[in-house]
């Protein structure tokens, strides 16, 4: 894609309820999708088909051959993509496992530093990880075996050997889905018109046709949601958008992410600060409805209503998010956006209340919007080490204390908004080269 370019989703929706017969139809689609998705994972997931996956053509072929398309009676269309969905899942899930060895290989006190170079060489040469994980003698092309063989002499190979298959055995997961409530369609699959698209299934020369509440039109792969409780799609289209260029956007920011106060800066200014609000409003209604329907679950309670009103919750609290968000980066006109690559979520706590609120903080979603935003603005958005970030003088570098709301340094006699010391230290970092790679 050209760098001028940045893709984003666009979604379109059903206008109507769609017809009972209508949503069957696209469901058998999606039940057969996931039905592929399965067998792929199941055949092609293990550590003896690693060399079918790039570039993916084998398992096409294989795929065919089986027959497994004839006995689902299912369109070629749905088929292949289907089946290259489930193949970009399994080879995310082994760059996940990778990442995850990287990581335990580096922080184990008791391989020495030959004895790490070696592993990172396995993860980072497919093909030596793929002979290591199925016993087999390493034997790679010439240039690169000659540097296998100089790492590989300085090392207890059989050892470290043993010590990633037990790894792989134990963090690799071996995908599997039970979602059928949607699927991805080729362009040659579905034509619009008579303000809707019509949606190729099962039938020979059969299609569903779905009013819209737009009359948009795309040319590309899309992506079918099925809601068959509301009778509803919604589909998503990736669209390539112009990167828009600012000149007067110049300044450095450095950003502090909080649970109530969406984002603060460096200067002090705060964006969605109504965030907490909103977070802490629709964590207690998830909280009391979960109550109410343990409490009748035996009376088989429906769950439409539920449905219904957290979605119109959520789209309320992301509608603010985004709006703060575009506040943020027209009044800031950022060239650079330093912001702390936050932890994962700590399970555990005290208050039960808090935990839920917390389980509820929408900070994925906040992350995702402003790197896509970013992305759209041509505005660089720079992660920095977190590590006890909030504890240090923005001022003198030093440990202070944080008391109601303020960062006070004993040191300097600095007394500051928490999270505007933060941000400061987030631009610090930022511009002395400490940030994630």
């Amino acid at each position: 894609m050209p760098v001028d370019k940045v893709c984003k989703t666009i979604h379109q929706y059903s206008k109507e309820p769609l017809k009972e017969a209508d949503m069957q139809k696209l469901l058998e689609i999606a039940e057969d999708y996931k039905k592929v998705k399965n067998y792929v994972y199941s055949r092609f997931g293990g550590l003896h088909s690693l060399s079918k996956l790039y570039p993916g053509y084998t398992v096409q072929n294989e795929m065919t051959a089986s027959g497994y398309r004839e006995t689902l009676g299912m369109p070629s269309v749905y088929f292949y993509l289907a089946i290259f969905d489930a193949l970009g899942e399994i080879k995310s899930q082994w760059t996940r496992t990778k990442s995850k060895l990287t990581k335990l290989i580096n922080q184990n006190k008791g391989f020495t530093e030959e004895d790490k170079h070696y592993l990172r060489f396995l993860l980072k040469v497919s093909s030596a990880f793929e002979e290591v994980l199925n016993q087999r003698p390493v034997e790679l092309p010439k240039a690169l075996q000659k540097q296998y063989l100089e790492v590989a002499a300085k090392v207890d190979t059989k050892k470290l050997h043993r010590y990633l298959c037990r790894q792989v055995r134990k963090h690799h997961v071996k995908l599997h889905t039970d979602r059928a409530d949607g699927f991805a369609i080729a362009e040659r699959a579905y034509r619009y018109g008579d303000h809707g698209v019509y949606i190729s299934v099962k039938e020979k020369r059969k299609r569903v046709f779905v009013l819209l509440t737009d009359n948009n039109r795309y040319k590309s792969q899309l992506y079918i949601k099925l809601y068959p409780k509301e009778s509803s799609i919604t589909i998503k289209v990736p669209v390539n958008v112009a990167v828009r260029e600012h000149a007067d956007y110049r300044k450095q920011v450095g950003a502090s992410a909080g649970v109530y106060t969406m984002l603060t800066t460096d200067e002090g200014r705060r964006y969605g600060e109504e965030l907490g609000r909103y977070q802490i409003e629709y964590a207690d209604w998830i909280r009391e409805q979960t109550r109410i329907y343990n409490r009748n679950r035996n009376e088989n309670p429906g769950r439409k209503k539920y449905n219904a009103k957290k979605k119109r919750l959520e789209e309320h609290l992301h509608s603010y998010i985004n709006q703060e968000l575009n506040r943020f980066l027209r009044e800031e006109k950022p060239q650079a956006v330093y912001i702390v690559k936050l932890p994962k979520p700590q399970a555990g706590g005290v208050n039960k209340k808090i935990n839920h609120s917390m389980a509820q903080w929408q900070r994925g979603y906040i992350r995702k919007r402003l790197m896509q935003k970013c992305k759209e603005q041509s505005i660089e958005l720079i992660q920095v080490l977190g590590k006890d970030i909030s504890k240090e003088c923005s001022g003198c570098g030093q440990v202070g204390k944080k008391k109601e709301g303020y960062f006070i340094c004993s040191n300097c006699g600095c007394r500051i908004e928490e999270k505007t010391n933060t941000a400061r230290n987030v631009l610090m970092r930022g511009r002395s080269g400490r940030t994630v790679k």
